[in-house]
C-alpha cells in the first residue's frame, strides 16, 4: 500500500497567505503564463472581455462600429486591475474595464484638448470611488457619453490621491505607445 502524502502545515499556511495577499492586490494566480510582478503587464482576469482594441481591422481616428457590443457582464469584476493599481499607488499600466459614467466635466482645452468625465469604481473593497477619464479629442473623436452611460475602456492608468486618471484612450499617431480606445454601444472611439 503506497504511503499517503502529507502536506506540511507550514506549506499550507504559506499557500493561504500568498492567496490572501494576491486577492488583496487583485492578482489572479490561477492563470498560467500571466505575470504578476512589476513592469508593464496588465492583470487581466477571465471575466474581462478583450485585451486590445475590440476590432483591430478598423481604421484609427474615427468612431468605428465594433463586431460585438459591450457584453452584459457585471461591471465590478472588470475593475479589479485598476483597484489593484490604486491600492499599490502604481502608474503607467494599460487597463481594460467596464464602468458607468457618473459625472461629465468641462473639456480641458490647455494644450491638447481632452474630453473629461468621471467613472464609478464599483469593485469593493476599493481605495477609490471614481477615476477621471481624459480622452484626447485632438487625436480621437468625442465619445457621446451621458451620465449613466456604461462604457468599456482601455487606457493607461496614472495614480493620484483623487482616484487616478485614465488617458491614452486613443490611437498613437507615432506608433510608440499601446493604443487605447473607448467603446460605447458597440461603437469604438480611438
Amino acid at each position: 500500500m503506497p504511503a499517503k502524502s502529507k502536506r506540511s502545515p507550514i506549506r499550507i499556511i504559506i499557500s493561504i497567505v500568498i492567496l490572501l495577499v494576491a486577492g488583496y492586490y487583485g492578482l489572479d494566480l490561477t492563470k498560467s503564463g500571466g505575470s504578476t510582478s512589476g513592469g508593464s503587464t496588465t492583470d487581466r482576469s477571465s471575466d474581462q472581455p478583450r485585451s486590445s482594441r475590440p476590432d483591430q481591422s478598423q481604421p484609427s481616428g474615427t468612431g468605428t462600429q465594433s463586431s460585438t457590443s459591450t457584453p452584459t457582464i457585471s461591471i465590478a469584476p472588470t475593475q479589479r486591475a485598476i483597484v489593484g493599481l490604486a491600492k499599490s499607488q502604481r502608474s503607467g499600466q494599460m487597463v481594460e474595464l467596464n464602468a458607468r459614467v457618473v459625472k461629465l466635466l468641462d473639456d480641458d482645452n490647455d494644450g491638447s484638448r481632452h474630453q473629461r468625465f468621471l467613472l464609478a469604481i464599483d469593485y469593493t473593497p476599493s481605495p477609490i470611488q471614481t477615476v477621471l477619464v481624459a480622452h484626447n479629442i485632438d487625436l480621437a473623436p468625442r465619445v457621446p457619453v451621458n451620465e449613466g452611460s456604461v462604457i468599456r475602456i482601455y487606457g493607461q492608468y496614472e495614480w493620484n490621491d483623487r482616484g487616478g486618471v485614465l488617458h491614452w484612450t486613443h490611437h498613437d499617431p507615432g506608433g510608440r505607445h499601446a493604443e487605447g480606445w473607448i467603446e460605447l454601444d458597440g461603437t469604438v472611439y480611438d
